[in-house]
C-alpha cells in the first residue's frame, strides 16, 4: 500500500468514528422535529469501492429514493441519503401518519410524499454534515437537495460521473431507525473529493 493510500485509510478510519456520532445526531434531529421517539441501531460504517455501492442497497436494479446534496467550503464532494422503496413508504407512514403500501414503482409516491422525503433527507444530511463540520472544525456548506427516484445504478451514476475522476471510494453508512410500529433502513453515502478531504484532515 502506498503512503498516500495509507494516509487516506487513516483519515477514513477517523471519519468512521465521527460518522457513528453524526448519524446519531441526524436521527435525533428528526426525532426532535417530529416530537416522536426514534430508536436507532448502531450504524454499520464501511469504506467501499464506489463501483460496489449498488450491491449494498439490494443490487443495481433495486428501486431507491435518494436525496443528493453537494458540499463545498473546506471540503468538496457529495452526500446522499438513500432508502429502498419499502423503507420509503415506512418513512412516509411515520411522517404523515398515513398507511401506504409498497407499490411496484417509484411513481406510486404522491407529490406531497416526494416533497416530504426530500425535506427529511435534507434534514438528515444537513445534521450529519453539521456534526462532521463541528468535529473536524471545518466549514462544510450543503447545496439545495435534489431528489432522485430510480434504480440504484441510475441514481448512483450521477456521483460516479461527477466524482469518478477524483474519488474511487466512498464512506457507506447503513442505519436502522424508526418507531415501535415502523422501521426504516437508510443509507448515507459520502463521496469526498480527495484533495480537499486530505486537506481537511490535516489538523
Amino acid at each position: 500500500m502506498s503512503n498516500e493510500s495509507s494516509r487516506l485509510e487513516v483519515h477514513f478510519d477517523t471519519l468512521k468514528e465521527i460518522s457513528n456520532i453524526g448519524t446519531g445526531h441526524a436521527v435525533t434531529a428528526l426525532s426532535q422535529l417530529l416530537q416522536r421517539n426514534f430508536r436507532m441501531s448502531v450504524p454499520t460504517v464501511n469504506f467501499v469501492e464506489f463501483k460496489d455501492v449498488a450491491n449494498f442497497v439490494g443490487g443495481p436494479e433495486a428501486l431507491i429514493l435518494a436525496v443528493l446534496v453537494n458540499i463545498s467550503g473546506d471540503m468538496n464532494g457529495i452526500v446522499m441519503f438513500m432508502v429502498k422503496q419499502d423503507s420509503a413508504h415506512n418513512l412516509i407512514n411515520i411522517l404523515l401518519g398515513s398507511t401506504t403500501n409498497a407499490y411496484e414503482d417509484e411513481n406510486s409516491f404522491s407529490e406531497l410524499e416526494l416533497s416530504t422525503l426530500t425535506e427529511v433527507g435534507n434534514i438528515l444530511v444537513s445534521s450529519y454534515l453539521g456534526s462532521l463540520a463541528a468535529m473536524i472544525n471545518k466549514k462544510i456548506v450543503p447545496s439545495v437537495p435534489q431528489l432522485a427516484a430510480d434504480m440504484a445504478n441510475a441514481v448512483l451514476s450521477v456521483p460516479a460521473i461527477e466524482f469518478g475522476r477524483v474519488a474511487d471510494k466512498a464512506l457507506f453508512i447503513e442505519s436502522l431507525f424508526g418507531t415501535e410500529e415502523e422501521n426504516v433502513k437508510g443509507y448515507f453515502i459520502f463521496v469526498p473529493e480527495m484533495e480537499s478531504f486530505e486537506r481537511s484532515f490535516k489538523f
